[in-house]
């Protein structure tokens, strides 16, 4: 954060426990204080209507239903081009070296298993939700058919609200380097308080298929695929097997 921001809260503290943060960034920060306050707001740049943005979320008159587009990272060395040292980032002057590879923001936190700050995907709302059963179309699919995910989710809180549900896929003991899951679909499902929703989400079985070097074209791999099925990277709760042929 900007110099003597830290400071300038751990003094309000001081004086008031009942403190909320707002954030206006285009970026993550460190949050030495994030245990002493009660909340925080991550507005990005809002421009010239962020006043009633802002007080729109926090007075209550809109329920948040917003998804952080990567992960923040507990510490900086978390991130995958800071973890290399400074070959990956910031280079040499001349040269920057991606030795991330593919395993690129939540890809990274969730395939060498390092908990984020807040994961890519994760957003709070003032109400609740349950998501109910979750299905495949199918068990079995081929290169040109969809998989289609079928289900429902019940809004359990007091309010009218929205939640994104977000499908991952991994392919289990590939023969090329992966991700542990990627995502590859999502719906923002609007739901009335005490009320149940259902959602369909199509993915092509074609876009799972991964960049081929050798041959420079995309290749699909055959064999068994785990399905998740979440509302962020790490907060799944569904998990099932589908099969390619």
């Amino acid at each position: 954060m900007p110099f003597g921001q830290n400071n300038l809260l751990n003094e309000l503290l001081k004086v008031n426990k009942n403190l909320g943060v707002v954030l206006v960034s285009g970026n993550a920060v460190a949050m030495p204080w994030l245990s002493k306050v009660n909340l925080v707001i991550q507005t990005w740049y809002l421009v010239s209507e962020a006043g009633n943005a802002i007080a729109d979320i926090i007075s209550g008159d809109v329920n948040p239903s917003g998804k952080l587009p990567f992960s923040f990272p507990e510490k900086l060395e978390d991130n995958a081009a800071h973890y290399f040292g400074e070959s990956s980032y910031p280079g040499d002057n001349i040269n920057q070296y991606y030795k991330e590879d593919i395993l690129v923001g939540y890809r990274w936190h969730d395939t060498k298993k390092i908990e984020p700050l807040f994961a890519f995907g994760e957003g709070l709302s003032y109400t609740s939700f349950q998501i109910g059963e979750v299905k495949a179309d199918k068990k079995v699919y081929l290169e040109k058919e969809k998989i289609k995910i079928v289900g429902n989710i019940l809004n359990t809180g007091s309010l009218d609200g929205a939640e994104v549900i977000q499908i991952y896929i991994g392919k289990a003991n590939s023969k090329v380097k992966r991700a542990v899951k990627e995502l590859k679909g999502f719906k923002k499902v609007f739901i009335k308080k005490g009320s149940s929703h259902a959602f369909e989400i199509s993915i092509n079985v074609s876009d799972l298929a991964y960049y081929d070097e050798l041959l420079s074209d995309w290749k699909l791999e055959i064999g068994t695929y785990i399905i998740y099925v979440g509302n962020a990277s790490n907060n799944i709760f569904k998990k099932f097997e589908i099969s390619i042929e």
